[in-house]
């Protein structure tokens, strides 16, 4: 995903461009929770993920009507891998937000204290914790016996890696009598230095020998073998140590486990954080001695300040410092949001910079038809890595820092996936350099002029669905993780099938056969594809012809429609043809309605119902009444569901009232916070909207009600008063 809105700063994107950045996060997001959590290969560096994920939180909180779910809040890591038995986690593994500077824990203890409804006098305590630079797995004890043992995968499901974790001594192999008969004991694994440095200085040594075997092999004419990679930090190591289908290698390799969270517990075994660190020593875990106690803020800086000035001396790679609210009766109430807990916060450490050469400028063409312009670099190591290309995000941003070819460059990994370049070393500048024209037409077969909109940064390529970059792009994501997921079709495989005109829309993908149809060969006389790759390949699509109505959704590729709309949107209208039957209805009034709507009421029914789910505004509505607006859109989709069955989305919590219903509230609450009780509601299975109509189950009214609980009465629907509310959701009065 490639966008020219990179550069904007969060304050000054317009909904549009905020549109085009958060798609472009999630991709590359996405990319990279594969890349560390499945297969244990991160390419940057923490502080860069952490800041890429905070501008989509940043962009997401000032557009929250924009918010997608293949939004990154809405993931945890990554599929689990294949290599594994898979292991459902019953309580998901989550991930944390993160905070970079005091200003940022300042925040989360204002949010954390207005959720909660507290007054400036009422005392919060918090504990900080070292963040351990590992790998996270759950342990599950059933009657005091360690039976199970998962990585996080991607929060929902992980792989079984029971007999590996059996092999470390750091994790007692059953529990005291006072342990409940239940008991998921959460934390990471870890190497530290010494015996990481001590592994790669043994595989060194095998290396050396391998080459003296290889070169006698060669003399000999026999093929030779590959040297074994060394691991370049602790966590790989740990991680490629802990993922060895033979227990008896990780078992040589010296792991060890902090444990520091609980998953399912049958039975409640301390009030406070705090108290069950001390319940986990004493149950025989290792708890790491730089955790301590804060009492509001000036102590949760100090205690940052204080890990921080010891991290040189510490045995282990620690990334930052997590804060948890310490009451476990508050972090209940507080619950989750999105991939994280709204409890906790990491703090994360700065990135690094680093100088070399631009040598090139190069133009990427995005799914939205969006330019982007690269950066070609001069390779260079940034916190561990090797970089050779960064993002310049847009043409404003290049004549801004009037960026030229041949300029010597600082270039910093946060922020972005791709490095951006935060400056240009001036005074290194050649005498012939000139400044750089930004392309008048896109570098595509077609070369279609390109436009920009008035008000906008994003020059986009005219050509849309005829432009052979937008169409592979769009293909791309149809195939994604978050979207069909077929397994063997990626970005080079793609290609070379648009490229041969085996494929052109979606639906082409299930006509293919071992005879492609048109030309009448066989994918197995293609180079580099043979009779069991093809196999493969066919099995993976035929895997997918029955899909989930929100993964169907997300991978129409709809502009501002991530993972997390594509669910509201399942979750609203529960199946294939009320969705559909709902968005031409929603592109045909809005076609009737030529100016921009005060009131979504103002077009029609059907677009004002979708503007009033929670979370769905006009700009969104927008987008998907012109993606149905468009012939070839709609005959895309009609094409694809001849081919698939598209089955209605999964929900959670279908066995309480409010599971399934819309519920709206209305007026004062004054037991809880409008937060909470929305977060409440959706933790449940309900829709939460910000309207009433006939479609409304319940309105839930306080003082102060007004107009939605009169058109509620009027129109039959069932109101509550917030004790009643809280009675029906078994929430507690304190």
């Amino acid at each position: 995903m490639n966008s020219g809105t990179a550069g904007i700063e969060t304050g000054r994107l317009s909904a549009a461009e905020a549109v085009e950045e958060l798609a472009r996060l999630a991709a590359e997001i996405a990319k990279h929770d594969d890349l560390y959590h499945r297969q244990d290969a991160p390419i940057i560096p923490d502080a860069d993920y952490d800041a890429l994920r905070r501008r989509n939180s940043e962009i997401e909180a000032r557009f929250p009507d924009l918010v997608r779910d293949d939004s990154p809040s809405r993931r945890v890591g990554a599929p689990a891998a294949g290599g594994f038995g898979k292991i459902a986690h019953s309580r998901p593994m989550l991930s944390l937000e993160n905070a970079f500077d005091d200003g940022d824990i300042a925040g989360f203890v204002d949010r954390v204290r207005r959720f909660l409804g507290l007054d400036g006098s009422e005392v919060m305590d918090f504990v900080a914790e070292p963040k351990i630079d590992g790998l996270s797995v759950s342990l599950r004890y059933e009657n005091r016996s360690f039976v199970q043992g998962a990585t996080r995968g991607d929060g929902a499901v992980g792989e079984d890696v029971t007999a590996n974790l059996r092999t470390l001594d750091d994790i007692p192999d059953s529990l005291p009598e006072d342990a409940p008969d239940v008991v998921e004991v959460r934390g990471e694994v870890y190497m530290l230095h010494e015996e990481f440095a001590a592994l790669n200085a043994e595989r060194a040594t095998e290396n050396k020998r391998l080459e003296e075997e290889n070169e006698k092999l060669a003399a000999e004419g026999k093929r030779t073998r590959r040297l074994i990679h060394l691991f370049a930090n602790p966590r790989n190591a740990a991680a490629g140590s802990l993922r060895q289908i033979d227990s008896g290698i990780t078992a040589g390799r010296r792991l060890h486990f902090f444990a520091y969270a609980a998953g399912e517990i049958s039975e409640p075994v301390a009030a406070t954080h705090w108290d069950w660190l001390g319940k986990l020593a004493a149950w025989g875990f290792q708890v790491n001695p730089e955790a301590g106690q804060c009492r509001g803020l000036e102590e949760m800086v100090a205690a940052y300040e204080t890990i921080v000035a010891g991290r040189p001396d510490l045995a282990y790679d620690i990334d930052g410092v997590v804060y948890k609210v310490d009451r476990h009766d508050w972090q209940e109430r507080l619950g989750t949001v999105s991939r994280a807990p709204r409890w906790a916060i990491a703090r994360k450490f700065p990135a690094e910079q680093a100088e070399t050469v631009l040598e090139r400028i190069t133009i990427q063409v995005g799914r939205t038809g969006a330019l982007t312009p690269v950066a070609n670099l001069s390779p260079v190591t940034v916190g561990g890595v090797v970089v050779s290309r960064a993002t310049l995000h847009n043409q404003d941003e290049i004549q801004r820092k009037d960026i030229r070819e041949g300029d010597a460059v600082v270039i910093q990994r946060a922020g972005d996936v791709i490095p951006q370049v935060v400056r240009v070393v001036a005074e290194k500048r050649p005498a012939t350099s000139e400044p750089f024209t930004f392309p008048t037409r896109c570098p595509c077969e077609l070369a279609t002029p390109v436009v920009r909109p008035d008000g906008e940064v994003v020059v986009r390529c005219s050509g849309e669905l005829a432009c052979p970059h937008q169409q592979v792009a769009r293909l791309r994501h149809f195939v994604s993780r978050d979207a069909f997921d077929i397994e063997g079709l990626g970005v080079k495989q793609i290609q070379e099938f648009f490229d041969d005109r085996l494929i052109r829309t979606p639906a082409d993908i299930f006509d293919l056969r071992s005879g492609d149809g048109r030309s009448g060969a066989s994918l197995t006389d293609r180079e580099r594809w043979g009779e069991q790759k093809v196999r493969n390949l066919f099995a993976a699509i035929e895997a997918r012809r029955t899909i989930h109505l929100d993964r169907f959704i997300y991978a129409l590729g709809i502009r501002r429609i991530g993972t997390a709309t594509a669910r509201l949107l399942a979750r609203h209208y529960e199946d294939l043809e009320s969705w559909r039957g709902a968005m031409k209805a929603v592109a045909g009034e809005r076609a009737e309605c030529a100016s921009v709507p005060k009131k979504p009421e103002e077009v029609g029914e059907s677009y004002a119902e979708l503007c009033h789910i929670d979370q769905i505004g006009i700009g969104v509505a927008d987008d998907l009444a012109a993606f149905f607006g468009e012939p070839r859109n709609a005959a895309i989709v009609d094409e694809l569901v001849e081919r698939v069955t598209v089955e209605p989305v999964e929900t959670a919590a279908a066995d309480t009232p409010f599971a399934g219903r819309t519920v709206v509230f209305t007026g004062t609450l004054e037991t809880m916070t409008r937060g909470e009780a929305k977060a409440r509601a959706e933790a449940l299975g309900a829709k939460v909207s910000s309207s009433v109509s006939a479609r409304t189950d319940y309105v839930v009214a306080g003082p102060g009600a007004g107009a939605k609980e009169k058109k509620a009465l009027e129109l039959g629907v069932t109101v509550l008063s917030e004790a009643e509310w809280r009675e029906m959701v078994g929430a507690q009065s304190g």
